[in-house]
């Protein structure tokens, strides 16, 4: 195949130069929420309330905690895409950006923690038990240790350290929050159970909990049809819904790893496409266990949202073809695929590609080995025109993703993809 003529990209309108970042969705949410707790502390009478200050804390960590939590974020999906397809485009451009919700969660937690540092200090200030003033310390401390390593650059550096500290640091505050909530209304001649924060942070518990409560180990049949690229079955009694992810691990208590289910229909089970992209992956891919662990249940991500337009293009890279092919497979909305890869037939295997094929025959499928690297967003903007799609949804590496998503959007295209926020 021949590349066609790059189309020049039209001037961006000060609208689309807002969904740039750093005005992306996911920005605007957590402003969002700075500026509501800066209003709270212009309003609020925290300064003379250590009730006020304490349940502004417990806000801010409620959000965080909460918006992360896996049946709160199908809820969300399940609100946002259940607009009819009727309503105007604008609308349903902005309804799919649900899965930026991770703007919540930052601005949350950084709030809860800039909130907690004044309560420290207050505490201090007045003056209480040791123990008392011991649990508000270790509290602050480890507040600011996770927010430090969720800082962009360094979890990228350091994603391992950062997904254990979140991990065992947010533990660890499960209990001295419960600690410090008793020894705090002991001090204030009042009953811990039953009180606010007694409810407040069981219903943390019981949100961080629950997807452990589904923790299990179940057996995988692995194929690696190149040492590029690992096809993991599952039939475990779980057949996942179109668009969901499942996280998995070898260890579950010092890494999990989320990859997009790819069920077929009619059939029980589902299959996750994984890519050699690094040691955690690699050891996969050769080492081919017999048995993976699991926890939770099958979150949405960003796929879900094709039900909101009458027409979708899937782009996808590599092994970005995972998450695109449940949708391609059930064929719930009209889509056109364009999907770049090096040799798609020795890398995935014919009978993969010949999978795709039958419910795609219009694909554009780019060999990269063959024919080099493609200029995806005039790809992009081909299957578009020709195929009448109202949108575009991108699924590979971040700098391609942020990419083609920013100059579609450039060009009035609703385009979106992964963001990276956790």
């Amino acid at each position: 195949m021949s590349a066609a003529p790059v189309l020049a990209p039209a001037p961006a309108s000060w609208r689309a130069r807002l969904r740039r970042r750093p005005f992306t969705h996911h920005n605007r949410l957590l402003a969002a929420v700075l500026l509501a707790n800066l209003v709270l502390a212009l309003v609020t009478d925290w300064r003379a309330d250590l009730d006020v200050l304490l349940w502004l804390v417990l806000g801010n960590l409620l959000l965080a905690v909460l918006i992360r939590q896996q049946h709160v974020i199908n809820l969300l999906f399940r609100l946002a895409t259940s607009a009819p397809k009727h309503w105007p485009l604008r609308v349903r451009w902005t309804l799919g950006k649900v899965y930026h919700f991770g703007g919540l969660h930052v601005g949350a937690a950084i709030a809860g923690t800039a909130w907690f540092a004044v309560l420290a200090g207050v505490i201090t200030t007045r003056g209480g038990p040791v123990a008392l003033l011991a649990c508000t310390w270790a509290i602050a401390v480890l507040l600011v240790a996770m927010v430090v390593f969720a800082l962009p650059k360094l979890r990228a550096a350091r994603h391992d350290l950062f997904e254990r500290c979140h991990r065992f640091g947010g533990w660890a505050l499960l209990v001295l929050f419960t600690a410090q909530a008793a020894a705090l209304a002991q001090a204030q001649g009042r009953d811990f159970l039953g009180s606010a924060p007694f409810w407040a942070l069981l219903v943390v518990v019981t949100s961080v909990a629950l997807p452990w409560l589904r923790l299990r180990r179940v057996p995988v049949r692995i194929s690696t049809p190149s040492r590029h690229v690992a096809l993991v079955a599952f039939d475990y009694g779980v057949t996942p819904f179109a668009g969901s992810s499942t996280a998995v691990s070898r260890n579950p208590l010092l890494e999990w790893h989320s990859f997009a289910n790819v069920p077929a229909p009619g059939r029980s089970g589902f299959r996750l496409t994984i890519s050699r992209a690094g040691d955690w992956t690699g050891a996969l891919v050769d080492d081919r266990p017999t048995h993976l662990w699991v926890k939770g249940i099958p979150t949405a991500g960003v796929g879900n949202i094709d039900r909101l337009f009458r027409g979708v293009v899937w782009v996808a890279t590599g092994s970005g073809i995972g998450p695109c092919l449940p949708h391609l497979l059930a064929g719930d909305t009209p889509a056109r695929l364009v999907w770049s890869t090096r040799n798609p037939v020795r890398t995935y295997g014919e009978a993969l590609v010949a999978e795709i094929e039958s419910v795609q025959p219009e694909a554009i499928i780019w060999d990269t080995d063959r024919d080099g690297k493609p200029d995806l967003v005039e790809l992009a903007l081909r299957a578009h025109r020709e195929s009448g799609a109202e949108a575009v949804i991108c699924i590979s590496n971040r700098k391609t993703t942020w990419h083609v998503v920013e100059s579609l959007e450039a060009q009035g295209i609703p385009a979106y993809g992964a963001i990276w926020d956790s």
